[in-house]
């Protein structure tokens, strides 16, 4: 399941993470679902967050010049 789990997009794996969520939210799910279940949605928070990071990585290689000086003094998370 992991290699497909890593092939999904961030949007996908975001989606599928949510929709874990809400099952553990519900309480609806038998206790060792939820444990499978659980263990997915933490390898897909770890997908999400490297898929992040990369993103995060490239945004900020952009705002640089050609010295390697910031063209923004900006944050990102602003």
């Amino acid at each position: 399941m992991s290699e497909k789990i890593n092939e999904l997009s961030f949007e996908q794996a975001l989606e599928k993470l949510e929709n874990i969520v809400s099952q553990l939210e519900s309480g609806q799910i038998k206790l060792e679902d939820a444990v499978k279940v659980y263990e997915e949605g933490n390898q897909l928070k770890k997908i999400c967050e490297e898929k992040l990071k990369n993103a995060q990585m490239k945004v900020e290689k952009l705002l640089l010049d050609k010295q390697g000086e910031p063209i923004s003094s900006e944050p990102l998370d602003e």
